[in-house]
């Protein structure tokens, strides 16, 4: 499952409050464990995440207990099946993919026609064609 702009926003705000020491996450023991969310949710949380405790419990609760750790579980699986060689290939990838994602929202609108001429091609047409 992909992360939404949304879940992005949520974990750079988290990270904030769990930096000033105002949220922390917690193991909470059981069959299966679990994470919870620990921390006052007073109007800095509100101010924080724009939504009602509710929605960010509901958020955290999707990232960190299913995303997060269906991720790690499909990684389990998959290494246990097909051993970890792979697992270096992997994470190459997808520090590949973070990085042209990060180059992408850095790149500015431009026009097609301004695309064609900076590669030496005619507008609307292949420069090699005749």
């Amino acid at each position: 499952m992909k992360l939404t702009d949304k879940d992005r926003e949520f974990l750079e705000r988290l990270k904030q409050l769990m930096e000033s020491k105002d949220m922390a996450v917690e193991l909470r023991a059981g069959k299966p464990s679990y994470m919870v969310l620990r921390g006052t949710y007073g109007d800095k949380i509100h101010r924080t995440f724009r939504t009602t405790r509710q929605g960010v419990r509901w958020r955290f609760q999707r990232l960190f207990n299913d995303v997060y750790v269906s991720a790690f579980s499909t990684i389990l699986f998959i290494e246990k099946t097909f051993g970890s060689p792979l697992r270096d290939h992997a994470i190459r990838i997808s520090k590949e993919r973070y990085e042209l994602r990060q180059q992408a929202t850095q790149v500015s609108f431009r026009a097609a026609n301004e695309l064609d001429r900076q590669e030496g091609q005619s507008p609307g047409g292949r420069g090699d064609r005749v």
